[in-house]
């Protein structure tokens, strides 16, 4: 248990006495309030909230923010008016304890409506200050630390919580070390044997690799030193929780993600983080398209490095992070790092100026949506974003969430350009503005001079801001335009189809209805006018129902290769290219039907849309062939591609396309295309390839960024 004294001589690195002498008040007025109060550990109450700050020392948090840490239960568990604390400290320390407090339980319904109430409540004041987040984070982890005194249940619920929104806040405003704890923690909670044998299995590669390691950074080292580039390299280990997220997604085995090993660089300046990246290419050949300059594009976060893969000894894979002190200050910390208010000066960091507008834009974005539910939901596919950077026609930089289009970008420029959006230009030429976006592209927005906002623009939107804006625009339409409209929508979509809604008998329509779950025609038409629901989806679960329809059409003498998809054009993702015996999932696009392997990156962001998104099976009775892609490093020797080949061939498999690229001397990668009828065909040619001596790892590419290699000529 921590006591005042300890934290007290760590607050005497850098804060004043008058300074200290505040969080002294705070701790007895605490201990006051929760005294009789106890911990499930057994450890009387105010324990915790001496906890707390000790963690916000950590950070060199203000006394501000560590009176709030002393006090931050005292509202919900003791009963204190927000008043009192404002008499007795100042309204700083109120509205910070009051952030972080809870609402009245008593008030609200379900406990779904209780935790989304909460956590709009503490983004509200966290668009006042900043520092409400990184106090509940402190509060959250030490939560975390002292999980095993709770119930078993009591344990998953609030791990599953913290996995799900505070793990990913901490990241999402550069808190790493917090956000990595928090994750590894809340792993161990749900998944106890997982990491058990995952701790153990990383411990055991650590010492294994430990030598190599220090090879490799003696050679560094003595580069550097001979450039004059005097530098801080370390080991950088992944937790616990990343390496399982890895397997997971990627499907790879532990030693397949621990193949690579990470070094992290400090060095003095960002001219000699150029020059190190310099050295580091010298010595180590760098690998393709692994390549990022975070430097001169930060992430939205703040966080700034020069990111490098390259082949190492023994064609094994390393990582290099290359960045100053105050970066990595930055990268573990985040907004918390160089806190403004410890030195009482009036400006903010880049990097808390970034985390304001963020959240700003979270609360512009909750004013379009109907529920607290919704927006906690739209929250989540917002707060961990994989990012491009793109221009506008002056050069200013966005950035955008992967996936994004032309009308994420016009909604992120300005909540009115995009309503006014018409058309776009992508390098000055003309595009759909349904097409996902890339980095470095200029893109132009056309507008016209009334508002174009449509609901199809729901089918390919994908930034949180870009839809609940269209969805706010389009819930202020009138009832009968919105009626008007749902109605040509829906027409539109069942006429694909050759079924018009006017030829529906009464009953048909209704059973169709009941299943859709609405009341009424009218009210489906407005919904769908309104963005609630989008017209193909709506047509294709209606059809579902019209079983007679559907015969006297013929439909059922179809070959169906996804079932459900009646009427629609299906294609197949390039990016996952997606094959029979796959979990698949589909997306409507301005194109038709595309589906991909639900895992996929490109989808992550809208999975769980149904506006979007909505679950798909293969047909069982399906025969041709698909293109998948296989990656294989093998140590090289002569006729070894015509081994792998007839390896294929023999069990009656076509090979599409070969692309091979050198990676040192005696070793090769292939890039293989094959064609094949599912996953099972699929596991017979991995598992007999794999039998080959001189195949060292093989695995099948998910990711298209993998499928770059050189032409084998």
């Amino acid at each position: 248990m921590e006591s005042i004294e300890a934290l007290t001589e760590k607050l005497n690195s850098y804060l004043n006495p008058h300074q200290i002498e505040q969080i002294h008040r705070a701790f007895e007025f605490a201990s006051e309030a929760h005294s009789g109060q106890f911990r499930t550990s057994g450890d009387p109450y105010v324990s915790h909230p001496v906890a707390v700050a000790n963690i916000l020392s950590s950070f060199h948090m203000d006394e501000d923010s560590l009176s709030a840490a002393m006090l931050h239960d005292v509202i919900e568990d003791c009963g204190v008016p927000k008043a009192v604390i404002e008499e007795k400290f100042n309204k700083n320390v109120a509205d910070l304890v009051d952030g972080v407090s809870k609402l009245d339980q008593l008030s609200i319904s379900s406990r779904t409506e209780v935790h989304a109430e909460n956590f709009q409540k503490m983004m509200l004041a966290m668009s006042k200050d900043i520092r409400v987040i990184v106090v509940k984070l402190a509060d959250r982890l030490h939560n975390m630390r002292t999980i095993e005194y709770l119930d078993n249940g009591k344990q998953k619920t609030k791990a599953r919580e913290t996995l799900e929104i505070y793990a990913p806040l901490a990241h999402r405003i550069g808190m790493n070390n917090v956000y990595r704890e928090l994750e590894d923690r809340s792993f161990k909670v749900l998944y106890p044997t997982r990491y058990k044998h995952l701790r153990t299995a990383t411990r055991k590669n650590k010492v294994s690799q430990k030598r190599f390691l220090k090879k490799i950074k003696r050679m560094l080292e003595k580069k550097l030193v001979d450039q004059g580039l005097p530098a801080y390299i370390e080991g950088r280990e992944k937790h616990v929780y990343s390496i399982y997220r890895k397997m997971k997604e990627s499907r790879r085995s532990f030693e397949e993600i621990m193949d690579i090993v990470a070094f992290k660089v400090i060095v003095d300046s960002p001219e000699n983080c150029y020059k190190t990246l310099g050295v580091i290419h010298s010595i180590f050949k760098p690998i393709e398209g692994r390549f990022k300059d975070l430097i001169s594009i930060p992430k939205s976060n703040g966080y700034q490095s020069i990111h490098t893969s390259v082949v190492g000894i023994d064609g094994q894979g390393i990582e290099f992070q290359i960045k100053t002190e105050e970066m990595n200050e930055m990268a573990e910390n985040g907004i918390a790092s160089h806190w403004i208010y410890k030195m009482g000066e009036g400006t903010e960091t880049k990097q808390q100026q970034k985390a304001r507008r963020w959240i700003s834009d979270l609360l512009e974005m909750r004013d379009n949506l109907d529920s607290s539910e919704e927006f906690i939901e739209s929250i989540k596919t917002d707060i961990f974003p994989e990012e491009i950077y793109v221009f506008t026609p002056e050069g200013e930089i966005i950035q955008l969430a992967i996936g994004s289009t032309a009308i994420d970008f016009a909604y992120a420029v300005h909540t009115d350009i995009g309503h006014h959006c018409r058309a776009c230009r992508i390098n000055r030429k003309l595009a759909p503005l349904s097409v996902p976006l890339e980095s470095g592209q200029t893109i132009e927005i056309l507008r016209d001079k009334i508002p174009q906002t449509s609901p199809a623009w729901l089918n390919f939107a994908v930034s949180s801001r870009a839809r609940s804006s269209i969805r706010g625009y389009l819930s202020n339409l009138k009832i009968s335009e919105a009626r008007k409209l749902g109605k040509k929508l829906l027409d539109q979509s069942l006429g694909n189809q050759n079924i018009k809604l006017r030829h529906l008998k009464e009953g048909e329509l209704k059973e169709a209805l009941n299943a859709l779950g609405i009341k009424s025609l009218n009210s489906l038409l407005e919904e769908i006018g309104l963005g609630k629901r989008v017209g193909n989806v709506v047509a294709r679960q209606m059809i579902s129902f019209l079983n007679k329809e559907s015969e006297e059409r013929g439909s059922t003498d179809i070959s169906l290769e996804i079932t459900g998809t009646e009427g629609l054009v299906v294609n197949y993702a390039t990016c996952c290219k997606p094959i029979p015996g796959d979990s698949v999932i589909g997306h409507f696009t301005t194109n038709g039907l595309v589906v991909h392997q639900e895992r996929c990156k490109n989808i992550l962001s809208i999975r769980e849309d149904p506006a979007q998104c909505f679950p798909v099976n293969w047909n069982e009775e399906l025969q041709r062939e698909f293109s998948t892609d296989l990656k294989i490093l093998a140590s090289d020797e002569p006729g070894l591609l015509a081994t792998m080949a007839s390896a294929i061939t023999s069990s009656s498999i076509n090979i599409e396309s070969i692309h091979t690229q050198e990676l040192d001397q005696g070793h090769i990668e292939f890039i293989i295309t094959l064609q094949v009828k599912g996953r099972s065909q699929l596991a017979t040619i991995i598992k007999k390839l794999k039998k080959l001596k001189n195949v060292l790892s093989l695995q099948r590419i998910h990711d298209q960024e993998m499928r770059e290699a050189r032409t084998l000529h």
